[in-house]
């Protein structure tokens, strides 16, 4: 294997692997690099469903994909398709998230790789959440390391969300419905086992407030916090191949998925691997 870094906020390219084929030795080289550079791409991987969800298993258990309905082809594969006519609509992934942070486990892993791209645009960007803790001062890391927040779905998935309209992401299996009210306290400052360093964890999508504070108190420290978390030095950016497959690690980075190609088709497909409950810094 070949890594060449992406960024100076991490990101690597590996190459010069066929990820059906790797073994038990090339696995571990991945989850190494996983681990320091928190989002990895592999170009030119000729996988179809089926060989997506083999080598997702070698990584871990599947993750759960509550709002999500997954394939024909395999249950845990998702499709994440936005037409050509679909002009004007809201993409699926098209804000700072880091994915189902309001499960009790959210997932270490997602893995997505790439079928059909517009000629232009359809990048993702990830925001490193280990610099942007280590980039605060001591005093807010004293503060918010002793500070839990609320997670919530009821934003993007809750009865009256955005996406209950069937008209937005209408290309896509997506489930709306009261269960995305429930609520979940998850520390502001989680460690990032892999790397035994902490990380920011709230994001724009899913945090609704701190823990025993209600929003309004909430807003301001938190408006900042999500700012502050996506500072252009923080950034790494995939500009997507057909074939590739891209890996990022929850635990230590959002995603924004961005939404600049309208009248392209773009179709990618996606399965996570389940983490562990949140560890507090």
């Amino acid at each position: 294997m070949k890594i060449k870094q992406l960024s100076g906020a991490g990101g690597a390219e590996i190459t010069e692997i066929n990820l059906a084929s790797a073994d038990d030795r090339d696995i571990v080289e991945i989850q190494t690099a996983l681990g320091k550079f928190l989002v990895v791409t592999f170009p030119d991987q000729d996988f179809d469903d089926t060989a997506l969800a083999q080598f997702t298993a070698r990584l871990g258990s599947f993750g759960n994909e509550p709002f999500l309905e997954g394939e024909a082809t395999h249950p845990h594969v998702v499709a994440v398709v936005k037409e050509a006519d679909e002009t004007k609509r809201l993409n699926f992934g098209g804000n700072w998230h880091s994915d189902w942070s309001f499960l009790e486990t959210p997932p270490s892993f997602t893995l997505l790789h790439a079928r059909e791209l517009p000629p232009f645009g359809g990048d993702t960007l990830f925001a490193n959440q280990i610099l942007a803790y280590e980039a605060l001062s001591v005093g807010m890391r004293q503060l918010l390391e002793k500070m839990q927040a609320v997670h919530s779905a009821r934003r993007p998935y809750g009865p009256q969300s955005n996406l209950s309209n069937k008209s937005h992401l209408r290309s896509m299996k997506i489930k709306t419905g009261p269960e995305a009210l429930a609520e979940i306290l998850q520390p502001v400052v989680r460690r990032h086992q892999a790397s035994g360093r902490n990380a920011l964890y709230v994001n724009k999508g899913y945090t609704i407030r701190f823990a025993d504070m209600t929003e309004e108190e909430s807003a301001g420290l938190l408006e900042y916090l999500y700012q502050h978390a996506i500072r252009p030095e923080f950034t790494i950016r995939v500009v997507w191949r057909t074939n590739m497959l891209t890996i990022w690690d929850n635990r230590a980075v959002q995603h924004f998925a961005i939404n600049d190609y309208d009248g392209f088709r773009r179709e990618l497909r996606r399965t996570t691997v389940m983490g562990e409950r949140p560890i507090p810094a």
